[in-house]
């Protein structure tokens, strides 16, 4: 009897020590430091992030069984969780939770690309062009808001405006479309026009009111900057209509023009706004038209084979609910606020280094991650 115990606990031994050895996992870290440990069977080139404001799980639902119970999210192998949560307050904002996907940093509520005491944190998009891969933002709010100003601009405040702008011309961003043509024309508060200085850095200026998006010629384009608006975009149920098309171009352009790889950060900025005037009809319009997005970015990435997609949320908005009376065709939405709320948000991963984007965690962890999966290394402070 004793030997077939001893047999026995050597056996349970031995598969404990095989299956530990096969386990290899994300080790927890405290908040803000490097992953030390990250399985990566195969290293993508490019990251494709996008980002839907306000997205929470009900505005993810609620778009789905209005697109005929169907969303492209279905087609992400890996789902994970991450806490949105700010600095010093639980209910985060879009800046905050930006920086904190951009950067790394947990900071407060309106702070674009600076930790909590307004100092300058270097975000991956700058990483990015210091080692060579191409850079691009697009945006269906105004490309100084909150969200695509975090990945490319430092102020204390996301309300400064023209001082955002200003910032684009400290970098090498390759691509950008989005509203806000306001904030780069003579139309600033202080007249002065950063159209010319982009033209001297070689991008090729362009508007809505000048020529359709359709119309642009990219591949004669060595750097684009499309303005899609004066100031804010449309909704999609006004007519709207720029971000599938947008999207693929970028795509495409950034991938011809780099040999190193590139970051494009996309968001489908409205849904948040939907939210925000608890409006279930704005929410499901807007989801709809970031999922065929998403849709269009899935296929370049399955050709492609070498493109990580990230899709998740800063926040979400209006604590919004699917009531009784809801059908496929007809959602009855309900909310508890005119604001965000601290819920967790879901984080899609699709392409080579996906499985590290599993589990729950922070949303500065969504930067660590992307790092590391890209291969940089140590964290540069500007």
């Amino acid at each position: 009897m004793f030997k077939q115990l001893l047999f026995l606990a050597s056996f349970l031994l031995l598969i404990a020590c095989e299956t530990n050895q096969k386990i290899n996992t994300l080790t927890p870290q405290p908040m803000g430091q490097a992953i030390s440990r990250i399985n990566l069977p195969k290293q993508p080139k490019n990251i494709i992030l996008m980002i839907g404001d306000g997205m929470g799980l009900s505005q993810i639902t609620a778009g789905m069984y209005a697109n005929k119970n169907k969303l492209h999210l279905e087609e992400f192998p890996v789902v994970g969780l991450q806490k949105t949560y700010a600095f010093d307050n639980l209910i985060t904002d879009s800046a905050a939770s930006a920086t904190a996907f951009a950067c790394g940093v947990k900071t407060y509520n309106g702070a674009i690309g600076v930790n909590p005491d307004t100092i300058p944190i270097k975000t991956i998009l700058e990483e990015a062009e210091e080692r060579g891969l191409k850079t691009g933002l697009i945006a269906t709010s105004t490309i100084v808001h909150a969200t695509p100003a975090s990945f490319i601009a430092h102020q204390p405040s996301r309300k400064m405006y023209d001082a955002i702008a200003k910032d684009f011309l400290q970098t090498d961003i390759d691509l950008f479309i989005g509203g806000g043509k306001k904030h780069f024309d003579g139309q600033r508060r202080d007249e002065q026009s950063l159209i010319p200085t982009l033209q001297g850095k070689g991008y090729t200026v362009s508007d809505h009111t000048q020529m359709e998006l359709s119309d642009f010629n990219f591949s004669r384009a060595s750097k684009v900057a499309y303005f899609t608006a004066n100031d804010a975009p449309l909704p999609v149920l006004s007519g709207r209509d720029y971000l599938v098309e947008a999207s693929q171009k970028a795509a495409n352009f950034l991938k011809n023009k780099s040999e190193n790889g590139f970051f494009l950060m996309i968001e489908g900025s409205q849904i948040d706004w939907g939210g925000h005037a608890n409006d279930t009809d704005y929410i499901v319009t807007e989801m709809i038209n970031f999922n065929e997005t998403i849709g269009k970015i899935l296929k370049f990435a399955k050709k492609d084979k070498e493109t990580l997609i990230i899709v998740t949320a800063d926040h979400e908005t209006g604590g919004f609910a699917i009531n009784p009376q809801s059908r496929m065709d007809s959602i009855a939405g309900a909310f508890t606020s005119t604001y965000h709320t601290a819920t967790m948000v879901p984080v899609f991963a699709f392409g080579p280094g996906a499985e590290n984007f599993s589990g729950i965690y922070e949303n500065t962890a969504i930067y660590e991650k992307m790092r590391a999966v890209l291969g940089f290394e140590g964290k540069v402070m500007k």
